[in-house]
């Protein structure tokens, strides 16, 4: 099982790369295409809302059919989609693409959530969701740094074509090391309508108080966040590939962040833990704007990553459980709000960076994450 588990969280991790690869290569991409950043950033948009979406059918689909089976079948079409982005013209076709792209790629994370449910002990499980979320931490991390070395080394195009390559090379890996559990984590036929599964789960108050912070949550984080690798290249001129170098930092901050979990809910407890990360997170957003020095911002990439998991990570845990008699409902639900909130925000942004210019607009969404840190820690006890 834990093979099992670790190729999922390999699935996550190619999937996080995905998600964030393109940052680093915006100005790049608006040259190329003649557009403005804040149009190209559609690449990012596009990619994120079709990852929300479609993540509210794989709950369904992996109960049915098993969920090593419809992971290892998703990925082919992320690979396909994927190698289509090399072809891209415009900014349409590329968005398009990415798209399609993200209805196959978003799969591995919820699924393997589930998964672990499924096969751990409750007791146990805690452990087990927290390394397999490293994973994905990683991955997202390795997004910006792949994105910025490969642009420079291959330019964009081929930078795709190594991720279809990637997505392939996964998918048949999952292939030959699970075909032969398909059968067996094939659940029975669905009983029930997944559209009144749920219409149901909405009803629940606890669910609503879960995924309505949650998709506030990557709005403003993400909304800002997306856009620091134009801010540097725009404010510093740096090459790509240290703009990725220092978005990677992000996932740095996550991983001492699963190093330390335990010890700062000891010490914070979850309304420290938000609240603080809220503070940490607006304080390095506000730092990274406004130093006259690029080496700052690194150590600010790392603040980011680690105070984003104070918050992101407690809102998870009340996530595994605001559904307990839907639980793969619940988790396709919170998975498909968290992509929606950074789908919006980086859409939002757009918009405030073509009003206000970066470093309003970055300061100002900061503080919408810290009004959110300072509400949790009043109305945590309703998650």
């Amino acid at each position: 099982m834990r093979e099992i588990i670790f190729l999922m969280a390999l699935a996550s991790a190619n999937a996080g790369i995905s998600l964030r690869v393109v940052e680093p290569m915006l100005p790049l991409l608006a040259a190329d295409f003649g557009a403005s950043v804040s149009v190209t950033s559609i690449v990012i948009t596009s990619y994120a809302l079709a990852y929300g979406c479609s993540q509210l059918t794989y709950g369904p689909l992996g109960d049915r059919f098993g969920k090593l089976r419809v992971v290892t079948l998703s990925l082919i079409g992320a690979a396909m989609g994927s190698l289509g982005c090399a072809f891209a013209h415009d900014v349409s076709s590329l968005a398009a693409m990415r798209f399609v792209t993200a209805l196959f790629a978003s799969s591995p994370v919820m699924l393997g959530m589930a998964y672990i449910g499924d096969r751990v002990p409750i007791g146990e499980r805690q452990p087990v969701i927290a390394r397999f979320i490293a994973g994905t931490i990683i991955g997202q991390a390795l997004g910006p740094m792949v994105g910025g070395a490969l642009t420079d080394w291959l330019g964009w195009q081929g930078t795709f074509v190594f991720l279809g390559a990637v997505f392939a090379g996964v998918s048949l890996l999952l292939f030959v090391r699970t075909r032969a559990l398909w059968r067996q984590d094939a659940g029975a036929r669905l009983s029930v309508n997944p559209i009144a599964v749920y219409s149901q789960v909405l009803r629940l108050s606890r669910v609503r108080h879960v995924v309505v912070p949650s998709f506030i949550e990557t709005f403003f984080f993400f909304g800002a966040f997306s856009f620091l690798g134009a801010y540097l290249k725009l404010r510093f001129d740096l090459s790509l590939t240290l703009i990725g170098v220092i978005l990677a930092g992000f996932g740095i901050g996550g991983v001492l962040y699963t190093l330390s979990v335990q010890r700062l809910l000891l010490r914070l407890g979850q309304r420290g833990l938000v609240t603080w990360g809220a503070a940490i997170c607006c304080s390095c957003f506000a730092a990274i704007v406004l130093t006259p020095e690029w080496p700052v911002t690194l150590p600010c990439a790392i603040g980011l990553g680690f105070s984003f998991y104070m918050m992101h990570n407690t809102l998870q845990v009340k996530a595994t459980e605001m559904a307990p008699q839907a639980r793969g409902t619940g988790l396709s639900l919170y998975s498909s709000t968290w992509a929606l909130g950074q789908a919006a925000g980086v859409a939002a942004m757009g918009l405030a960076v073509g009003f206000f210019d970066y470093t309003p607009a970055i300061i100002a969404f900061g503080a919408g994450y810290l009004a959110l840190g300072l509400w949790l820690r009043s109305n945590l006890g309703k998650l």
